[in-house]
């Protein structure tokens, strides 16, 4: 395939429509597998506390995820009435909270692992897993490119 001006544009296109075509579809699956009162953007934080290991600010939540601070807040809050996160005050500034994933947040992060995992297993095997490792680095930088964009 050529690379002139003609061809890209098309293969953007192409290439976008099917990214959010899948994001969409990967979303529905994952959301109708999460256990009962648990959203996706829930998930996600629990899944990357969970995946640091250590405290993170509002903040940096809200940069990790592409939101703004206050949507940040909201789910913050919802994790911390589950008993999902525990958040605690910045010893050396008052303005700023920590904020870590709680034992109950831990196990019910790897409840929704279980609940949609063996699903997106199942995907990746009917695939091909080396044609999945293949689309792996080609994935990954074009979230790294996208970020830069942003």
């Amino acid at each position: 395939m050529s690379d002139d001006l003609d061809t890209i544009p098309a293969l953007a296109a192409s290439l976008f429509a099917e990214l959010l075509a899948s994001e969409q579809l990967a979303r529905a699956l994952v959301t109708r597998s999460l256990p009962g009162g648990m959203q996706l953007s829930h998930f996600s934080v629990l899944n990357l506390l969970a995946h640091l290991n250590e405290e993170r600010t509002p903040a940096q939540l809200a940069e990790a995820f592409h939101v703004n601070r206050s949507a940040m807040s909201n789910t913050i809050s919802r994790l911390e009435w589950a008993g999902h996160v525990h958040v605690r005050p910045d010893w050396d500034d008052a303005r700023r909270k920590w904020v870590a994933i709680s034992p109950a947040g831990r196990a019910a992060r790897d409840a929704a692992l279980a609940a949609f995992l063996p699903r997106i297993s199942t995907i990746v095997r009917d695939l091909g897993a080396p044609e999945v490792r293949r689309a792996l680095p080609v994935l990954r930088r074009l979230r790294e490119r996208l970020e830069d964009e942003s």
